[in-house]
């Protein structure tokens, strides 16, 4: 059947037309989880549905600079393309953009039909899929933070922080959002239906957290994506920056991207509830801790994935970057949240908001269904404040370091896929390797007038 005369293509069709939206913007993430686009036509939607739209594969493998990184599949095959074709079940209109709608892309490999290793959405489907072989379907309501930035020529970036108003964590209200940021942002994300919750200023100037509610992983993974790049172009409609690198600024802590995680049965019953468990945790629960636990290095190179994330890491920073957990202790690698019964759940605090929503929740995923799987329990629960190393084994502290870690965690890898973790390695490497060659301004400034 051609996708004209499909019936699910017609029906969105109808609806589209209905609403006064005549262009749709197909959409999809890189490794990078930067959303990668094509607006199409509202006429040439159904020939798009059915033939999919053409992109270079290289677009996977392309640096933030512009640059195409050698990975296999990419230069060395001559370039060849992925098809992205719309799934028209995710279609939603953008508040800010009338006349536009948005719609989330599924990847395909022409030469197999087989999705793209690359493609982030598909890698979660396929962890997914094995964790429901195992009668677990994971829930997920992810937390973000960002910066907001003004133009500033003078400053050495060429940016400055929207407000400088210290001591306004947890705050709303002009007081430390003079330009109601917040507000005009929360209002259209609802509207283009991502599953905000709240906001409120976070603990450094200009810096914002924004909650989305929880849902099953996949969902979730969808949302945070949109989120992230809804965030971005609001800031860019009114000359302004929204960022989710890691730590932007030597003088403010990072950003984070924390995930709550807990798993479901078939019949929507929260697996990690007991309360004749260990801490009102079930057995599966606590191993899920003890997955996380055992795979966190090599989670790192998901959950923090530039060379900037591991400058977010330290000392008094309440950036994990010890291996454990605790009950309700904020300075854990790995939270367990308070509630117990359907509100059972843990928060990984690993990840920066620079990461992959599809690839952090995949790799936290898997992890989980490792633990579960091997059936072992987690170390005693952290008690008082952390970060102290005679208590607890360090992260990776460099992205090099995590790199090999998750080269080193086949099991972990084996989950993930060959396909997927030989592209993610060597796209990564050469981010390392470029930045190892890179002269810094802290060099200039700290050797050029004493050496």
């Amino acid at each position: 059947m051609s996708a004209p005369d499909n019936p699910s293509v017609r029906r969105h069709l109808d609806r589209l037309t209905a609403e006064g939206i005549d262009v749709v913007r197909v959409t999809y993430p890189d490794l990078l989880g930067t959303d990668r686009a094509r607006d199409v036509l509202l006429d040439h939607l159904p020939a798009a549905c059915e033939h999919g739209l053409a992109f270079c594969r290289a677009v996977y493998h392309t640096t933030p600079r512009g640059d195409v990184v050698p990975v296999a599949g990419g230069l060395e095959a001559g370039l060849p393309d992925i098809t992205v074709r719309p799934d028209l079940d995710t279609l939603a209109a953008l508040p800010w953009e009338p006349g536009v709608a948005s719609c989330l892309g599924d990847v395909t490999d022409p030469a197999t039909g087989l999705p793209a290793p690359e493609s982030p959405r598909d890698l979660l489907r396929g962890v997914l899929a094995r964790c429901a072989e195992h009668g677990l379907r994971p829930v997920v309501g992810p937390e973000l933070e960002y910066f907001l930035c003004d133009p500033a020529p003078d400053a050495p970036q060429g940016w400055r922080r929207y407000s400088h108003h210290p001591g306004n964590v947890y705050t709303a209200g002009l007081r430390a959002d003079p330009d109601n940021h917040l507000l005009r942002v929360l209002r259209p994300l609802r509207d283009l239906g991502v599953g905000v919750s709240s906001g409120n200023h976070e603990f450094d100037s200009a810096q914002f957290e924004i909650n989305l509610t929880h849902s099953d992983a996949m969902d979730a993974a969808d949302r945070s994506f949109r989120f992230k790049a809804a965030v971005k172009e609001l800031a860019r409609k009114e000359g302004r920056l929204a960022t989710f690198m890691a730590k932007p600024f030597n003088d403010a802590g990072g950003s984070g991207f924390h995930l709550h995680l807990s798993c479901r049965d078939q019949d929507g019953r929260n697996l990690f509830d007991d309360p004749a468990g260990a801490h009102g945790l079930s057995a599966t629960a606590r191993h899920a801790i003890a997955g996380v636990l055992a795979h966190a290095p090599a989670l790192a190179a998901l959950a923090n994935p530039t060379v900037n994330s591991y400058k977010r890491f330290g000392p008094d920073t309440l950036a994990p970057w010890l291996v454990d957990w605790g009950l309700d202790n904020r300075s854990a690698m790995v939270r367990v949240p308070p509630e117990r019964g359907g509100g059972a759940r843990l928060e990984l605090r690993l990840g920066d908001a620079s990461a992959n929503p599809y690839l952090l929740i995949a790799g936290a995923c898997a992890a989980a269904l490792l633990g579960v799987l091997a059936g072992e329990e987690p170390p005693a629960a952290l008690e008082g404040y952390g970060y102290d190393t005679t208590r607890s084994a360090m992260l990776p502290m460099s992205l090099s370091a995590a790199l090999d870690a998750l080269e080193a965690d086949t099991a972990l890898t084996d989950i993930l896929g060959k396909g997927f973790t030989t592209s993610f390695l060597s796209y990564k490497r050469d981010e390392v390797e470029r930045f190892g060659r890179h002269v810094t301004d802290w060099e200039f400034t700290e050797y050029a007038h004493h050496l």
